[in-house]
C-alpha cells in the first residue's frame, strides 16, 4: 500500500473517494465476478463493484490514494484476467463509443456467416451429401461460430482458469464430434453464441430505456452578457448569473425566473405528461423543456448542485447496490458451475471404469452437463430485472438509488409520513387571527411580520403576504431561529417572540392556547401576549387514496409524526386516514419517534431540512423531491420527482413485479436446468435439451426481465 498511499498512519486510511470505468468489450457474467473479486484486493481500493448489465465498474478508494499509480494497475490487472475489455475513463468513455457498433456488427456478421455453414450442413445431411462433406461443413461452421470461443478457453486455460465458460463450452463442442455427434456439437457452439448475442441485445435495449434520462443533461445555457448572449458550457455559468431559454430548449440549470412566462414540459423528471404553468418569479429546475414563450432565468445552483446534474449521478450509480437476490446468485455461480463441471467428469468416468458400460454412451451424458453448467440465464437476467425496475419507476418521476432499495420495498409493513409538504402542500395562509384583549389585528400582524421577515419559513412567507408589505429591518439587533419553536428578534429596543406554544413556555410568556384548526403562531412583545395567528394547509388531493392504497397493499400501520401542534395534526390525520399520530417533535423527537414504530420494514417519508436524519436511519428513506431540500433528497434512498404521495404506490407496486420476475427467473432457470441434468444423467434427455436448458432458458429469462420496462400495471 505504500506505493499508493501519502504519509499517512493506518488510522487515517479510510474510504472516502470513488473512481468509475467503463469495461467494453466484457462478455460474460463470469468474467465481472472474477475481476471484481480481483480488484477488491489491490492496495488502494477499500470495494470493488463490477455491474456486468451497465459494464460499470465502480471502486471505493482508501483516502490518499495516488489515483494515477492505482489506475495503472487496476488496468494491469484487468489486461491480466480479460486481455480484451478496454478499460475507460466513465466521463471520457461517450468519446470511444463510435468504436462499439462495429464490433456488435462483426459479432453479428460471424454468427449469420456460421448459421449459414451450419444450415449448408443439414441440407448437406438431407442430399446424401456423404459423410465428409457434412462433416467437413459441420467443422467450418463450428470454427466460424466458435473461434473466438477456443482462443480465449485456451487463453483463460494457461492462466488457470478452469472453471471459464468458454472453456466448457470448447470441451462440449470438441466431444460432440470425437463421438461422431457433428450436428450437436457444431449447435452447441452455434447457439451458445446466439444466445450471448441476444443477451448483449437485450442487456443494451435495457440501457437506453434507462438511459433516456440521461438526455437530460443538458448541452448548453445562452448566457446573458453586457456582448449578448453567448452559448456555453452549463458547467461554466456561475450563481447570480442570467441565463436565456426560448421555446423548445431544455432549462439547463435550476433558477427563477425573471421575466417571461410559458408552459414546461416537466415529464422527464416527474413522469408527469400535463404541462406546468410557469412565469416570472417562480422557480424552474434543469431538464424541464420551455414551451411556447422566452424566458430569462437567474441562476441559483452551480450544475454539479443542479437537479438535473445530481439525478443523472443517482441513475448512473443506481446498479452499484446489490439487491440480496443478486447477492446471492453471484455466490450460487461460484459454486455451481465448479459442482456441475465435477459432476460431467465423474459420469464421464465413472460408469466406463468401475462399470464396464460404453465410453460413448457415458461421455455424450456428460456432454450434456457441461452445456447445461453455465449459470448465464440467472446470473444475467436477476441483475438485468432490477435494473428494468429502475428504469421502469425513473419513467414515472420516481427515483430508486439501488437494487437493494427496489428489492426491500416489497415487503415494507409500516410508512411513517411527515406533515408539511408530504401529506399537505405546504403552502400556507392566513386563515385568522386572533388577538389578546386591547390588541389590534394590525399591531399583531405588524409585530409577527417584522419577526419573520429573515426567515425563509413558508409560515413566514404566509404571515409577510398576509402583512402586505416588506418590514424595514434596518434595525435588528439579533435575530434568533430556534427548531421547532419559533424565533426571537430583538430590534428598536424591543423583542418580539414568534412561534408555538413551546416558545412561549420557554420565554415564560403567559398566553391564552388557540382551538383553532390550523398551525398556530403565537405572537409577543416585550413579554407580553399579542395574540394567535392562525395558518392554514391544504392536503394533497391524494394523500387519503395514498392511504387507503397502502392498506390493499398489506401495510399494517401508518403514523404522521410532525412538528406542528397537536390541533393541525390531528385534522390532518382524520383526513388522510392516519393510524397514529404525534405532535410537536424538534427533529432529535423525529427520530427517537421513529424508532419507536420502526419494525425492520418501516418507510419514512419527508421533505425538509428537519426530515433528513430520520429518512437517514429509516430503513427506506423516501424524499418528496420537487419541493424537498437537498439535505433530504440526498438522504434518502427514493426519490419522488414530482411530490405526488401516489407515488409510493406505485414504486411499491414496481417492487413487487420486479420480485415477482426475479423469482420467475430463478425458479425456471435452476428448474429446467436441474430436470436436463438429471434426464441427461438418466440418458434421456440430448444436446437439444442441454442447449435450450442453456441458451433459450437465458434469452427467455432475460426477456421476462425486460418485461418491467413495457409493462402498463404502474
Amino acid at each position: 500500500m505504500a506505493e499508493y498511499m501519502k504519509m499517512q498512519s493506518t488510522e487515517e486510511v479510510k474510504m472516502s473517494t470513488e473512481k468509475c470505468f467503463l469495461l467494453e468489450n466484457i462478455c460474460c457474467p463470469n468474467c465481472a465476478a472474477n475481476l471484481e473479486k480481483k480488484l477488491s484486493v489491490i492496495d488502494g481500493v477499500n470495494e470493488a463493484n463490477v455491474n456486468f448489465v451497465t459494464k460499470k465498474l465502480t471502486l471505493i478508494l482508501c483516502d490518499g490514494v495516488q489515483e494515477e499509480l492505482l489506475e495503472n494497475d487496476i488496468r494491469a490487472a484487468v489486461k491480466s484476467l480479460e486481455p480484451d475489455i478496454r478499460v475507460l475513463n466513465y466521463e471520457n468513455a461517450k468519446n470511444d463509443s463510435a468504436e462499439k457498433p462495429q464490433e456488435i456488427s462483426g459479432g453479428l456478421i460471424r454468427l449469420i456467416v456460421g448459421a449459414a455453414a451450419y444450415a449448408a450442413g443439414f441440407i448437406a445431411v438431407m442430399l446424401h451429401a456423404g459423410p465428409v462433406a457434412a462433416e467437413g461443413i459441420f467443422i467450418m461452421s463450428l470454427i466460424i461460430s466458435g473461434g473466438e470461443v477456443f482462443y480465449k478457453a485456451v487463453r483463460n486455460l494457461l492462466k488457470g482458469q478452469v472453471f471459464d465458460e468458454n472453456l466448457l463450452m470448447s470441451i462440449a463442442s470438441i466431444s460432440a464430434f470425437a463421438i461422431g455427434q457433428y450436428e450437436e456439437g457444431a449447435a452447441v457452439m452455434l447457439f451458445n453464441q446466439v444466445g450471448e448475442y441476444f443477451q448483449e441485445l437485450a442487456a443494451e435495449r435495457s440501457k437506453k430505456s434507462i438511459s433516456e434520462l440521461m438526455n437530460l443533461r443538458p448541452d448548453y445555457a445562452n448566457l446573458i452578457t453586457a456582448q449578448g448572449t453567448k452559448r456555453v458550457s452549463p458547467e461554466k455559468v456561475k450563481i447570480g448569473e442570467l441565463i436565456e431559454i426560448k421555446p423548445g430548449e431544455m432549462i439547463p440549470l435550476d433558477g427563477t425566473i425573471v421575466s417571461g412566462s410559458s408552459f414546461a414540459d416537466t415529464s422527464a423528471l416527474t413522469g408527469e405528461p400535463v404541462p406546468r404553468r410557469i412565469a416570472a418569479g417562480g422557480s424552474v429546475t434543469g431538464g424541464f423543456i420551455n414551451g411556447s414563450g422566452l424566458l430569462t432565468v437567474k441562476v441559483e445552483k452551480p450544475y454539479n448542485e443542479s437537479t438535473v446534474a445530481k439525478i443523472i449521478d443517482l441513475v448512473e450509480n443506481s446498479a452499484n447496490k446489490k439487491a440480496k437476490a443478486e447477492n446471492f446468485i453471484t455466490k450460487f455461480a461460484r459454486y455451481y458451475t465448479p459442482a456441475v463441471t465435477a459432476a460431467a467428469l465423474i459420469i464421464a468416468l465413472i460408469p466406463p471404469l468401475l462399470f464396464a458400460q460404453p465410453f460413448h454412451t457415458w461421455l455424450y451424458r456428460a456432454i450434456i452437463f457441461l452445456v447445461v453448467s453455465c449459470p448465464c440465464a440467472v446470473v444475467v437476467s436477476v441483475p438485468m430485472g432490477f435494473f428494468a425496475g429502475i428504469g421502469a419507476a425513473s419513467h414515472k418521476g420516481i427515483l430508486i438509488k439501488g437494487g437493494n432499495y427496489l428489492e426491500k420495498l416489497a415487503s415494507i409493513k409500516t410508512v411513517v409520513f411527515d406533515k408539511t409538504g408530504t401529506l399537505t402542500y405546504g403552502v400556507f395562509e392566513v386563515k385568522n387571527i386572533i388577538c389578546a384583549d386591547g390588541v389590534l389585528k394590525s399591531q399583531l400582524l405588524e409585530a409577527a411580520a417584522y419577526a419573520e421577515v429573515l426567515s425563509a419559513h413558508p409560515i413566514a412567507k404566509s404571515i409577510l403576504k398576509a402583512y402586505g408589505k416588506v418590514p424595514d429591518n434596518a434595525h435588528v439587533e439579533s435575530f434568533q431561529e430556534i427548531a421547532g419553536m419559533g424565533i426571537i428578534l430583538k430590534a428598536a429596543g424591543s423583542t418580539i417572540s414568534v412561534g408555538s406554544e413551546k416558545l412561549m413556555e420557554r420565554e415564560q410568556i403567559a398566553f391564552e392556547k388557540c382551538r383553532s384548526d390550523g398551525t398556530l403562531v403565537y405572537t409577543a412583545k416585550d413579554g407580553a401576549y399579542l395574540g394567535c395567528i392562525v395558518i392554514s394547509d391544504t392536503v394533497k388531493s391524494d394523500a387519503a387514496k395514498t392511504l387507503s392504497t397502502l392498506r390493499t397493499l398489506g401495510v399494517k400501520k401508518t403514523v404522521m409524526l410532525t412538528g406542528d401542534s397537536e390541533t393541525a395534526a390531528r385534522s390532518v390525520a382524520a383526513a388522510v386516514g392516519i393510524d397514529e399520530v404525534r405532535w410537536g417533535l424538534l427533529p432529535d423527537r423525529k427520530v427517537s419517534e421513529f424508532e419507536k414504530s420502526s419494525d425492520g420494514s418501516t418507510v419514512f417519508v419527508g421533505d425538509g431540512i428537519n426530515d433528513a436524519p430520520v429518512l437517514a436511519r429509516a430503513d427506506i428513506g423516501i424524499a418528496m423531491g420537487g419541493a424537498g431540500s437537498d439535505a433530504a433528497v440526498e438522504a434518502a434512498d427514493i426519490v419522488i420527482m414530482d411530490d405526488n404521495p401516489l407515488r409510493i404506490v406505485t414504486a411499491m407496486k414496481i417492487s413487487r413485479y420486479v420480485r415477482a420476475v426475479v423469482a420467475q427467473n430463478i425458479i425456471f432457470a435452476l428448474t429446467v436446468k436441474f430436470a436436463v441434468l438429471i434426464l441427461g444423467a438418466l440418458g434421456y434427455a440430448n444436446i437439444w435439451e442441454a442447449v435450450f436448458a442453456d441458451t433459450g432458458v437465458a434469452v427467455l429469462a432475460v426477456l421476462n426481465s425486460l418485461r418491467t420496462m413495457y409493462t402498463s400495471k404502474f
